[in-house]
């Protein structure tokens, strides 16, 4: 090969290897700094996929959650009843947390505003009762806004207070409840409100699955979880803890995790 050739093919070369790792002559993106395929844009962070998980074993977490639990240990939370502060008297065991009635909610140690939380839980098989009565609790978006854990696979409730609802306020868009004795998955991508002041700028949204099933998209909340009132908003903290409800009833939860949600461009 000719050394006329030769520079040709660096050239081609140069040119396959710049079409690989961007441009710097295409048009600007509306409202970035970055320009269409731009070759100085920030490539994102590598994450490792967790796995799923069995109704036998949790999966693993992906490789940047946070792990609140793992079916071991409550080190990362605390009980609070009223404003009785104790260390954690939910039950561990067989790898999963069971609710002590009376030992009042979990609180995490950790807090979070904007969030992906992961969040497994079972109704006991021997579950007793109806209604709101049928293995009661609930997991508490920033202690305030709440997605109702309960048994809502054959038993009958308000439809804003079966499981999945958006406590008081959104039923699911639909009922994709396992039985008593399975365990179920909550995946929550939550927004947490903005307010400057005592003025909401931007409420809270959320969007769920439940065990894969889209229950809930993007969905606006009209403000923290309430009994028999129509929710409001009352300014609060940019983050603040992830709860889960003790409502007296043995409900078990395991595989807790939480993923915060970044920016784009993030370097």
């Amino acid at each position: 090969m000719g050394k006329f050739h030769l520079i040709i093919l660096a050239a081609a070369t140069a040119g396959l290897v710049l079409a690989q790792l961007g441009y710097d002559d295409t048009p600007q993106l509306p409202g970035q700094p970055w320009r269409v395929h731009d070759g100085r844009r920030p490539r994102p962070a590598v994450v490792a996929p967790g796995t799923f998980s069995t109704q036998g074993q949790p999966g693993r977490p992906p490789s940047d959650a946070i792990v609140l639990f793992d079916g071991k240990d409550l080190s990362a939370w605390f009980n609070r009843r009223g404003k009785q502060v104790t260390e954690p008297r939910w039950k561990v065991e067989n790898g999963y947390v069971e609710v002590v009635k009376g030992a009042g909610d979990l609180i995490s140690r950790e807090k979070f505003g904007d969030a992906q939380f992961h969040i497994e839980w079972m109704i006991p098989p021997d579950v007793r009762g109806e209604g709101q009565n049928r293995g009661n609790s609930g997991v508490l978006i920033m202690e305030r806004y709440e997605i109702q854990v309960l048994d809502s696979f054959n038993s009958l409730t308000y439809a804003d207070g079966q499981a999945g609802a958006i406590y008081g306020q959104w039923p699911p868009l639909v009922n994709a409840c396992r039985p008593p004795g399975e365990w179920q998955t909550y995946d929550i991508i939550f927004e947490a409100p903005v307010f400057e002041g005592e003025k909401l700028v931007k409420p809270a949204y959320v969007t769920v699955l439940h065990n894969g099933v889209l229950i809930h998209h993007h969905k606006e909340l009209m403000g923290p979880m309430v009994h028999r009132q129509v929710a409001h908003y009352t300014p609060h903290a940019p983050e603040e803890s992830l709860m889960l409800q003790d409502h007296n009833e043995p409900v078990r939860y395991r595989n807790i995790w939480v993923r915060r949600i970044g920016k784009y461009d993030a370097q």
